[in-house]
């Protein structure tokens, strides 16, 4: 009932001296690279198809049109959410941890560094 209150870091951070950590972090920035590319070519898939559709709908009669329907403004809101907005805000995480990695790699060997939870998995790989 008096226990004391301890508070734990629950953080994905952790401290590393910098040469453990340097010659992981090419192979890291490598594999962040290629889900940066990855996501992107996702999004310019949904684009793609996005204008297809688009275009298949301008051609179509007046009368086809009425009878095809479309797909309410509020669905196509939501699906450039999930398909575009979200994942390139990913991007931009990847791209900030890239950024941090990159730092790691000009600082001094005996600097302790900040190291995201990610490339620590990869130092235990």
């Amino acid at each position: 009932m008096t226990d004391p209150i301890i508070h734990t870091n629950h953080s994905s951070t952790h401290h590393r001296k910098a040469a453990e950590v340097l010659p992981f972090i090419d192979a890291y920035v490598a594999k962040k690279e290629q889900e940066i590319a990855e996501i992107e070519q996702m999004v310019e898939r949904y684009e793609k198809r996005r204008l297809k559709e688009e275009r298949a709908y301008q051609s179509m009669s007046t009368l086809r049109r009425l009878l095809h329907g479309r797909k309410p403004d509020h669905h196509l809101a939501v699906e450039y959410i999930h398909f575009v907005k979200k994942p390139m805000e990913q991007v931009r995480a990847l791209r900030l941890e890239i950024e941090h990695a990159r730092s790691i790699q000009v600082s001094s060997p005996t600097d302790i560094v900040a190291v995201s939870g990610d490339l620590v998995n990869e130092l235990y790989r």
